[in-house]
């Protein structure tokens, strides 16, 4: 069975100025002997003393991304049942964040510095520590969650879900002190 592909008289010219130089996006290029500057993130600050690895450059699958060891994901999911001295800091809705960022955190408008805190699923009462990062943004906007916290809460990755967020006492961090640590771009391949 044959199938006819018809395409309008007007729509002719429309398609033959896609191959038209005029429409072409044109690249800048540097002057001769020009030095190129790579634009590079600057290191993500975290309270972890020992942070993850950023995922290699050849990362495609959610194993590869998720860089945690067992040990993070140990400590994450050792929840103190009565939490004392813990603050509720109210409910957000979360995405999945860059996945290219390693570590357990929550990056949210509910705080305006690093803090340690936990996360609670009410769709399936799951609860993990973690980092809690500020954002920049509004307390009422959305917030964006590590790979890895998402996988321990068992939050679909495409989902947007909403969670209980609560900071931890400041004597719950686990270093007194932010530390700088390399961004994915910065790391060469030691997979390889």
């Amino acid at each position: 069975m044959n199938k006819t592909l018809f395409i309008p008289a007007f729509a002719l010219p429309l398609l033959a100025a896609c191959d038209d130089p005029l429409f072409a996006v044109q690249q800048p290029t540097p002057p001769d002997g020009a030095v190129v500057e790579a634009v590079v993130d600057a290191p993500v600050e975290t309270l972890d003393p020992t942070p993850p690895p950023p995922p290699p450059p050849t990362a495609r699958t959610v194993e590869e991304f998720d860089t945690t060891s067992a040990e993070d994901r140990a400590e994450a999911v050792a929840v103190d049942p009565q939490p004392a001295g813990e603050q509720r800091l109210g409910t957000t809705n979360v995405s999945l964040g860059s996945a290219a960022d390693p570590g357990i955190w929550l990056k949210t408008g509910l705080v305006s510095a690093l803090a340690p805190g936990r996360v609670v699923y009410p769709a399936n009462g799951n609860t993990v520590n973690l980092e809690l990062r500020p954002s920049g943004n509004a307390a009422s906007a959305a917030s964006q969650m590590s790979l890895a916290a998402m996988r321990l809460l068992e939050i679909p990755l495409t989902a947007l879900a909403d969670v209980e967020v609560f900071r931890r006492p400041a004597s719950a961090a686990p270093a007194e002190e932010p530390v700088a640590t390399a961004d994915a771009g910065d790391v060469a391949d030691d997979n390889s």
